[in-house]
């Protein structure tokens, strides 16, 4: 008699050992009692068309992409699906067979929902958004506020210019600002996101001037070592809502392991400790 194949899935980059996604789909794959395996895969850039093409060959469905292969995953890839090619990154691939790869990001997708499971009433229509940054997670966040239905997106970087290419690729809701007008600009945000590494565990502090923040701005932040930063911290003194970087992280994984495992999976309290314990 011969068994069903066990499905492989994994996460690529490169360096790998940090990434929590093994932790995050293993209690999935044991809550559910599922057959699988998701495993760390630490592949080089040169290596990474060859990984690309033996993996399905050895059971794999599909894998997460971390860096630096966001970006150059797209050429490599047989399907892209829109958002991905309008962000210019992917961070899942599902082998679809005869050597087919599709590439999705479903980082935004991931940002929206962690924000509806914490604050269940709120909308990306209330006002206007204030992003910090303008690297790969910002692109995906925009594209997700744009598409769901954001008015404006402000978008401050330390480098002007970054934040002015982001209006060509996204369009006129898209508003770059000088990083230094930020103690203006929260006032009036309804919405401000730090998708910068500023305020991480071994990084610089996010040194902002939030003086005129006021509820009922919702405050959130990508980075989720520590999980209360000092963004959240005081966005909370000043009585803001705020929601920490963990549940972007635990959103984003749902699509694909919907897609490779073929059973949608709750974000909860349980699987939050699990992906937390050290």
């Amino acid at each position: 008699m011969i068994r069903p194949t066990i499905p492989l899935a994994g996460v690529i980059g490169d360096p790998i050992s940090h990434s929590l996604s093994p932790r995050l789909h293993g209690h999935w794959l044991r809550r559910y009692g599922l057959r699988g395996h998701y495993v760390p895969l630490q592949i080089t850039h040169s290596n990474l068309a060859d990984a690309l093409r033996i993996l399905p060959e050895m059971g794999f469905v599909g894998v997460n992409v971390t860096i630096p292969h966001k970006e150059y995953v797209l050429s490599l890839a047989s399907n892209v699906t829109d958002r991905a090619a309008l962000i210019g990154a992917a961070n899942t691939l599902t082998f679809l067979g005869e050597g087919r790869i599709q590439a999705d990001n479903t980082d935004g997708q991931g940002f929206l929902s962690n924000i509806r499971q914490a604050l269940p009433g709120w909308t990306s229509a209330a006002g206007p958004a204030l992003v910090l940054g303008s690297g790969g997670a910002a692109k995906a966040i925009i594209s997700a506020l744009l598409s769901d239905g954001a008015p404006q997106v402000l978008v401050a970087n330390r480098t002007r210019a970054r934040a002015e290419g982001l209006k060509e690729q996204f369009g006129a809701r898209v508003d770059p600002q000088d990083w230094t007008h930020i103690p203006t600009l929260v006032e009036h945000a309804a919405l401000i996101v730090n998708t910068t590494s500023l305020g991480m565990e071994g990084q610089p502090p996010l040194a902002i001037d939030l003086s005129r923040l006021r509820p009922p701005t919702v405050v959130t932040d990508i980075v989720y070592a520590p999980l209360e930063t000092d963004l959240l911290k005081q966005a909370r003194a000043a009585g803001c809502e705020t929601v920490d970087g963990l549940g972007m992280l635990l959103h984003q994984a749902v699509p694909g392991f919907e897609r490779w495992f073929g059973y949608t999976p709750l974000v909860d309290d349980d699987l939050r400790q699990a992906v937390l314990l050290a």
